[in-house]
């Protein structure tokens, strides 16, 4: 919903930004994957794998150049950390990092990240709700 809100270049950006994210607990999972289809989907361009041993955050980062999508990306982002229920020490550290970047404040990332698990959540119960 508010992934469609990025410019054309901050999607492509944040697919990449995604499956970096998704792998850093080296499983790229089928919920991740799952999720970063839909984010795909959400934002109209198709899913390419990316290269991740050539992946540069900081790069990457410079793209997001408004607070509008600087936030966006980091609410998606923590979905995507909470979808397989571990947070681990690693998403951590990277979140931490895009959210110093982003001149987002501790409080707010926690906010994120509460925001995040309820929506992984109700993706999950929205999954069971519409199997035949």
């Amino acid at each position: 919903m508010l992934l469609m809100k990025l410019k054309t270049e901050e999607k492509f950006a944040f697919l990449q930004l995604a499956q970096y994210v998704a792998q850093l607990d080296g499983e790229y999972g089928p919920k991740e994957r799952e999720i970063v289809e839909e984010y795909c989907t959400e934002m109209g361009i198709e899913n390419i794998d990316i290269d991740v041993k050539s992946f540069l955050l900081e790069d990457i980062l410079t793209i997001f150049k408004s607070a509008q999508s600087q936030r966006i990306t980091l609410l998606a982002l923590m979905v995507l950390v909470h979808v397989d229920d571990k947070f681990g020490i690693y998403e951590h550290k990277v979140i931490d990092k895009i959210a110093h970047q982003f001149n987002i404040s501790e409080q707010e990332i926690h906010l994120f990240s509460m925001w995040g698990k309820m929506g992984s959540a109700l993706y999950e119960q929205a999954l069971v709700f519409t199997e035949v």
